[in-house]
This record gives C-alpha cells, structure tokens and sequence, in this order.
C-alpha cells in the first residue's frame, strides 16, 4: 500500500458532509500542487465540486472517480453489469423492501398515535401528518442518511486509483491526461452530469476512463460507450490479461451505472467476481459495513496499464 493510499484510509475514507469533503479536496489540490500539476476547483449541479487536476482541452485522455460516500445501508447493491435482467429484479426487490419498510413504520405510528388519542386529544395536524411524515423520513435515512464508514471498494478504490497513476505518471506523459474527481454521484451523477454540460467541447472525442469500484474482484470489467469504441485497441494493448487478473472489455450489452454514463466516450472500468454457477459476473458489498476488500494488486495493475494506455497517444 502507497504511502498516500495509507494516509487516505486513515483520515479521509469518509467523504460524506460537506466538512468531510472539504478537507479531503484540500488535500488532494495540495498533493497535485506539489507535483506540480495544475489544480481547479468547480462548482457543478446542486453544489456539486469537482476536482479537476491538469488541462482538460490538452489532455488526451481524462481519468476520473467519485469521491462521495454512500449512505450505510442494511443490505447491500448488487450489480451484474452483463445481466440486466438480474440487476433489474434486484433493485425491483430493494425498492419492494424499502416501500415495505415505509409502510411498516407509518402503520407502527398510526398505531401508536391512535393509542395516544385516546387518553389524550391531538391536534388534527399531528395525526394528519406523523405518518407520510415518518414514511418519507425512512426513505431519507435508507437513500440520504449517516455514511458507510467502510468504503475501501466504493470508491476509495478509485480514488486512489487516481492518486497513483499521478504520483507515478512520467514528467513527459503529464500533459497527456487530466484527473478529475466527481462529487455527488451516490446521489445521481450529478457531479459528472454537470462537468459533461459545461465541458461539451473537451469531451467530444475525448477518452474518459471512470475508475469506481475497482477493488474487490478479480476480473477488471472495461464497460466501454459506444462512442468510445474506437479506442477499443488501445485498451486491448494497454491491459491484458495477467496470471491474476482477468479482463472483460464489453462493447455491447453491458451496463454499468456510474459516471462513465455521462460522458460521450465513457468507459466504466470495475472489479467484478464470478459466479461458480452460471458464471455470472457480479459486484456485492458495497453500501455495507462489508466493504473491506482492497486488493492492491488491482490498483497496481490499472495504474500500470493507465500509464501505458497514455503511450499509446
């Protein structure tokens, strides 16, 4: 583990308020600084900031991440890029649960406000009110409440991720890329969704890698738009397979919800698992108090091929 991978797990692995993001945006400006790359701060839909470190119309390619955190959850999100069919059900049976539980808290109240009633006269407002209330206050805390504090694979992964291919990157293969680093996409993509609308231009043709989720699992998934297509080739060169990894890069019938969807030449790049039956490729732990899993032999690899892949420019 690097040096600044270490000094981000112990003090910046949470990055969920505003205080948490602040000061690790401070610090990743000050250690671009000092390696002497150019460093921008930019305010993006709903107070988004993104980090934008190197010359975006220069650049030849952009290497990006999120940095906020998700919200602990009690299950976690499972996401099979290849089989949208079983993402799909899944996320019909969270939304299934989540409404159950909804409904479950405001039956409770009603319960409980009735009991209350009738030894005591409440205002019309109270009993009119306490349950949506409750209701919507538990979809809050389920979508937009306290932080996982584990987030080694989402997306601590990917941040570092970023911070090795700049610490590592040769002086003369600088000028060739910029790292950006998203905020808000736990809560839509709206960080990235706001960097695409103000930098139509620069993204046109431009390759973007999205490195989210690249830590736990031992096939490294390439989700690739369709506009980025043409730069399959030079993935393909930049990385192959190993005796420990194993490589997807999908041109088709893939889907990865991350910020790589935002940007013309996208390419959602994660660490997926397989399946013994069916050999389904999957993601799971993430949202959880299980996101533990940092396999540093996958963020050697992508900064290794990261760099590579800028030769190739």
């Amino acid at each position: 583990m690097t040096e600044t991978t270490r000094e981000i797990f112990e003090k910046y692995e949470v990055r969920k308020t505003k205080r948490q993001k602040k000061k690790f945006r401070k610090y990743i400006k000050a250690l671009a600084s000092e390696q002497g790359y150019m460093v921008k701060e930019e305010k993006g839909y709903l107070g988004a900031r993104n980090v934008i470190i190197g010359d975006l119309d220069r650049a030849k390619v952009i290497y990006t991440a999120h940095y906020d955190t998700c919200p602990k959850l009690p299950f976690p999100n499972f996401i099979t890029p290849k089989n949208f069919l079983i993402y799909l059900l899944y996320q019909m049976l969270l939304m299934v649960f989540i409404f159950a539980l909804m409904i479950l808290f405001g039956v409770v109240v009603g319960v409980v406000l009735g009991i209350i009633g009738s030894f005591v006269e409440l205002p019309a407002i109270v009993l009119d009110l306490a349950t949506p209330f409750v209701m919507l206050g538990t979809l809050f805390l389920l979508l937009c409440g306290p932080a996982n504090k584990h987030t080694a694979n989402d997306n601590t992964s990917g941040v570092t991720t970023l911070v090795d291919i700049m610490m590592a990157l040769p002086q003369g293969e600088r000028e060739k890329v910029a790292f950006v680093f998203f905020d808000l996409e736990e809560m839509g993509m709206w960080g990235s969704m706001g960097f695409a609308s103000k930098h139509k231009k620069s993204l046109a043709k431009k390759l973007v890698l999205n490195f989210d989720c690249v830590s736990d699992g031992q096939t490294i998934l390439f989700a690739v738009n369709k506009s980025a297509r043409e730069f399959v080739p030079l993935l393909k060169r930049a990385f192959q397979p190993t005796d420990d990894l194993q490589v997807n890069i999908a041109t088709r019938g893939c889907f990865y919800p991350s910020d790589n969807m935002a940007v013309p030449c996208g390419v959602g790049v994660a660490a997926l698992k397989k399946s013994k039956l069916l050999k389904i490729l999957y993601m799971d732990r993430i949202h959880t108090k299980k996101d533990t899993v940092y396999r540093e032999e996958n963020i050697a690899y992508l900064k290794e091929g990261s760099i590579r892949l800028l030769k190739e420019f």
